[in-house]
């Protein structure tokens, strides 16, 4: 069966390694998962993540993080966009996750980038996801 919405299987898969304590998930690779994992690295919410070949699409292995008594350092997850209901944000519109403590990720016209980085180019577009 065909996955309807990739992005939200990816953010389940990892919410559901978080609830299960589990170091790494893997799931099917894409360029927008990788370019969202990669986010995720920068603003500190993982580990690291990699791209393992197979002979179908790859896949993509997320390291989760956690702290020093093992409290994962991602709480929530939120797909807010999805393919039945797109959300769309203009840059003086881009919302704040928790206050500033958590982060958006906005698909703009020079890529997935977070909420504070839209903000700060100036840039509005698709919001894809909520971490915090």
């Amino acid at each position: 069966m065909a996955v309807s919405d990739p992005v939200a299987d990816f953010l389940t898969g990892i919410r559901n390694a978080i609830g299960a304590r589990h170091r790494k998930v893997d799931v099917p690779s894409s360029r927008l998962k990788t370019e969202i994992a990669r986010v995720l690295l920068r603003e500190r919410f993982i580990n690291n993540f990699k791209t393992i070949e197979d002979r179908k699409q790859g896949i993509l292995r997320i390291y989760l993080k956690y702290t020093g008594d093992e409290v994962p350092v991602i709480t929530g997850l939120r797909r807010v966009s999805t393919p039945g209901r797109r959300v769309y944000v203009g840059k003086g519109r881009v919302p704040r996750v928790m206050a500033g403590l958590g982060t958006s990720i906005v698909s703009t016209s020079r890529g997935l980038m977070t909420d504070r980085e839209a903000r700060e180019a100036g840039l509005g577009g698709e919001l894809m996801c909520q971490v915090w």
